[in-house]
């Protein structure tokens, strides 16, 4: 796959920069594909962040209430919309899919499966690194993304996005499938 030395050398040291701030990739296959394409050049993401927020409330009757809101820029269209769930990432997840499904009807078949956090440098306290690691399928394939930040949310929303820009590449023929 890659054959040149000096590529090769180059994806290496961005593996084990990243690696040095928290990542793994053992069980995040998705985001080191994800990660070769952008380092060979050939990644063209399939929409942009413009912002997103979270607001999480406890109702008077003691209910908690997440909403996430979406703003992205998908084939030079401004899409802003607000998803619900049961705590902020399920939210930011719903937000995410609501906005994409229309331009992506095949995010539909996806859904993610298992949902880990770990602490990367734990004696940090509250200002610690996290790792989050999505594990995502469809019906033909299942795949494994992460994301890592100092903010859980932000951790989540790294691994999100890995994980559905795979899902789009793979179902474009840009990656292939693993069938499992």
């Amino acid at each position: 796959m890659i054959s040149d030395k000096k590529v090769a050398g180059k994806i290496l040291k961005t593996v084990q920069n990243l690696e040095n701030a928290g990542y793994q990739f053992e069980t995040a296959e998705a985001s080191f594909e994800l990660l070769i394409k952008k380092t060979l050049g050939d990644y063209v993401p399939t929409f942009e962040l413009l912002k997103y927020h979270i607001d999480v409330e406890r109702s008077p009757d003691g209910n908690m209430v997440t909403e996430a809101t979406v703003k992205l820029q998908v084939d030079g269209k401004v899409v802003h919309v607000v998803g619900e769930g049961d705590g902020p990432v399920n939210a930011l997840d719903n937000a995410l899919r609501k906005a994409l499904e229309h331009f992506y009807p095949n995010l539909k078949e996806m859904s993610l499966i298992d949902y880990k956090v770990r602490v990367v440098n734990a004696k940090a306290g509250t200002a610690a690194r996290v790792r989050v690691v999505i594990e995502s399928r469809d019906r033909d394939d299942l795949w494994g993304t992460v994301g890592v930040s100092e903010n859980i949310i932000e951790a989540s929303w790294l691994a999100l996005v890995d994980s559905i820009e795979y899902k789009l590449l793979k179902d474009a023929g840009k990656i292939t499938d693993r069938s499992q």
